[in-house]
């Protein structure tokens, strides 16, 4: 993480700090500056009207009654996409401008969805669900005392510690790098 942390803010920088420079000194300063700034401002167009896209096409699907995975995938890769533009640099601005075209999204996303499909298979990410299902999550996942810790149940108050409210309403607590799906507001199951 250290790693990746000093790459993000280091290395990449200073990267594009040199390569900032050396078209600089290739084609002067007026034409580099002009290129960030229009990059810039391309950029913020592009972004703009992929980002509506994106918003459209989520609440066409929220509309029409599905999960709107696609869509907001699509949304994270322009919000990053336009990140990566308001970025000065050759290198963002070209990552930028891909994320933003609609065949490198596409391919964002299917890295995306590999890498979250390998991190649920590995344990590195669990979603816990609650509600009409969830019979089978809470005789697997006892609180303390006993009690499944389900809403409207009461925890065993041998210690405020492990009560479920102290745990915001779950039992167990999520560890991390889990998802916890609450049930729906009146859901009494």
């Amino acid at each position: 993480m250290l790693g990746r942390l000093a790459l993000l803010f280091v290395v990449i920088p200073l990267l594009e700090l040199y390569l900032l420079i050396q078209l600089g000194q290739w084609v002067g300063l007026g034409p580099t500056l002009a290129l960030v700034v229009a990059t810039g401002l391309g950029g913020a167009v592009l972004a703009r009207r992929e980002g509506w896209r994106a918003f459209r096409r989520f609440g066409a699907a929220v509309a029409r009654g599905e999960v709107p995975t696609d869509a907001a995938l699509d949304g994270l890769a322009v919000l990053v996409g336009g990140a990566f533009l308001l970025t000065p640099g050759v290198l963002t601005d070209v990552v930028g401008f891909g994320l933003l075209l609609p065949p490198v999204r596409a391919l964002f996303k299917r890295r995306v969805v590999s890498s979250l499909k390998a991190r649920v298979a590995t344990g590195g990410i669990q979603f816990l669900f609650y509600g009409p299902a969830a019979g089978a999550w809470m005789s697997r996942h006892r609180g303390p005392g006993g009690s499944s810790g389900a809403p409207g149940e009461e925890p065993d108050r041998a210690s405020p510690a492990t009560s479920t409210e102290s745990a915001g309403g779950i039992w167990p607590p999520p560890r991390p790098g889990e998802i916890v799906i609450p049930p729906p507001e009146g859901d009494d199951t």
